[in-house]
């Protein structure tokens, strides 16, 4: 994609030494799911992203929406800014459903060091959804002076709920309309309106390939018959290609397939889960396709090679299904996710079942434990867990003017926390010590910037927790166990990224000292005291 032709005016325009900064996230999306990570998925314009600049191979979010989001806009590990867990009120410090006040998000610091400031998409950092509820967390009162997206964090797309302009209420009108593609044609909206005497932060949050699977069937169609391998196969296949690409060590050991999956070759209902598959993978290629319009819009006008672009997952593939015991939350829960008819009065089915494809509006389905499997090939568990199934994103930056060494791939881990520290840094913006009127608290990442040219980042460790499970990663090490009363496991990430091999019998005094760093941090950024079963 190449624009040689500029108007006179963007001809006029002058050079910022400060780049834009565009932060695109997906949602839901494992790790091995686009192209230059493996996948099989049709995802050009990331794959070209990618090739035009870098690939980080052990970044990590924070296994789930509300914890990841909270994170990767303020810079804080998620319970420092009030979201160890979701959008409801534990009365706990760390456990609020909402984001305090003693933090910033990313868009209240570069605005206040002179960026225009814009979002669209997923939302998910408020407990009040209504617009006569308090708006102090939502997208205009913290930090952005333009939004357009859902507050809620999962919905119909071609009839999201909560989906707002700025601070009003709106419904989707177009008989056409379909979110993935809206949150596109507002990022480019934003883009052609901006004024480039100054830089901008533009922050696109795709729901994209969240439940449910919605999607066009001429997208779908594209994917018929290619999941009739199984989900078998498509493990070895990612696996086989992760290698190639170097993303994994031939060393590490593709996992063994979840014991609740069967072998494909004794799964029932097998057009039904090729079926699941397919939206989802359509689903991805439509966000890809968006990427692939706002790159050339940048292009256009003359911006793409001063603008810093980061695209990353909040977590790994979801294997919740959606069952009967769902339809009252989805229906009536404070979350407001669903509707019960479509705007052509069809009543939605709810649910994975075999006799309910899913795609169209009147369906709500998910793509379930099996597939989410092959999605975080090579890795085990999903969402939710802090194994790498659940931790481990793909990451892609992409910025020529600063960029020298395009293609290749960065293994030093980093964090959602280091979006921040990275955004400040390049940005030369001041992050407060105070914000109206508040004490914020100092942001916890490193900023990214050294890796660009092969450096390391000098950090001790990087932590996690949510629902109980919890892990730290210190060097080599990973601790880590599920839920709150598991039993501690130890791994060398250098021999055994893909945890099979629990060393913990073999070096207790390792795990007792990552325990110690685990809990000293779990009592400074208030993850404890935590709800779970009131410990």
């Amino acid at each position: 994609m190449t624009f040689s032709l500029l108007s006179a005016s963007e001809q006029c325009r002058p050079k910022l030494k400060r780049p834009h900064i565009l932060l695109i996230l997906a949602d839901d999306m494992g790790y091995s799911d686009i192209g230059c990570f493996g996948g099989e998925i049709h995802t050009p314009n990331l794959d070209q992203l990618a090739k035009n600049g870098l690939r980080f191979t052990h970044f990590h979010n924070q296994a789930r929406c509300c914890p990841s989001r909270a994170s990767l806009l303020t810079g804080l590990y998620p319970h420092q800014a009030g979201f160890g867990h979701m959008t409801e009120d534990r009365n706990l410090v760390g456990y609020r459903g909402d984001l305090n006040r003693n933090c910033v998000t990313i868009a209240e610091v570069l605005k206040q060091a002179g960026y225009s400031t814009y979002m669209c998409g997923k939302w998910h950092l408020t407990k009040y959804l209504n617009p006569d509820q308090p708006q102090l967390n939502w997208p205009k009162q913290r930090g952005f002076d333009r939004f357009y997206g859902t507050i809620t964090g999962a919905c119909s797309y071609f009839e999201p709920t909560t989906l707002t302009i700025d601070n009003k209420r709106i419904e989707p009108e177009a008989e056409s309309y379909y979110y993935t593609g809206a949150i596109t044609d507002w990022a480019l909206k934003y883009i052609r309106e901006h004024d480039y005497h100054r830089p901008f932060f533009l922050y696109v949050a795709y729901t994209a390939p969240h439940w449910p699977l919605h999607a066009f069937e001429e997208d779908i169609e594209k994917y018929k018959g290619r999941y009739d391998i199984g989900w078998d196969k498509l493990r070895q296949e990612r696996y086989k290609r992760m290698i190639e690409l170097g993303i994994i060590d031939p060393k590490w050991k593709l996992t063994t397939r979840d014991s609740r999956v069967p072998p494909w070759e004794e799964a029932p209902h097998k057009e039904w889960q090729a079926r699941r598959m397919e939206v989802y993978a359509a689903q991805a290629e439509h966000m890809d396709k968006g990427v692939g319009q706002i790159i050339k819009e940048l292009e256009k006008k003359g911006e793409l090679e001063n603008t810093l672009i980061f695209f990353l997952s909040d977590n790994g593939g979801c294997a919740e299904e959606i069952t009967e015991s769902w339809f009252n939350w989805l229906l009536h829960g404070q979350d407001q996710v669903a509707r019960e008819f479509t705007r052509e009065g069809r009543r939605v089915r709810f649910g994975n079942f075999p006799h309910i494809f899913p795609g169209p509006a009147n369906t709500y389905a998910s793509y379930g434990i099996p597939w989410a499997n092959a999605s975080n090939t090579p890795f085990r568990l999903y969402k939710h867990w802090v194994h790498q199934g659940g931790i481990a994103t793909p990451l892609i930056v992409h910025w020529p003017a600063r960029i020298k060494t395009p293609g290749e791939l960065r293994h030093q881990p980093g964090h959602l926390i280091d979006i921040m520290a990275t955004c400040v840094d390049v940005a030369q913006a001041s992050y407060p010590q105070s914000y109206n009127g508040e004490s914020i608290q100092p942001y916890e990442g490193l900023s990214l910037v050294p890796t660009f040219d092969h450096k390391p980042l000098d950090r001790e460790a990087i932590y996690f927790e949510h629902e109980g499970n919890r892990a730290v990663i210190s060097g080599e090490w990973k601790l880590v166990a599920r839920g709150k009363d598991g039993p501690w496991e130890l791994y060398n990430l250098d021999e055994d990224r893909t945890e099979t091999q629990d060393l913990a019998p073999k070096y207790p005094q390792k795990v007792k000292q990552l325990a110690q760093m685990w809990y000293e941090w779990a009592r400074r950024t208030h993850v404890l005291p935590w709800p779970w079963n009131g410990t």
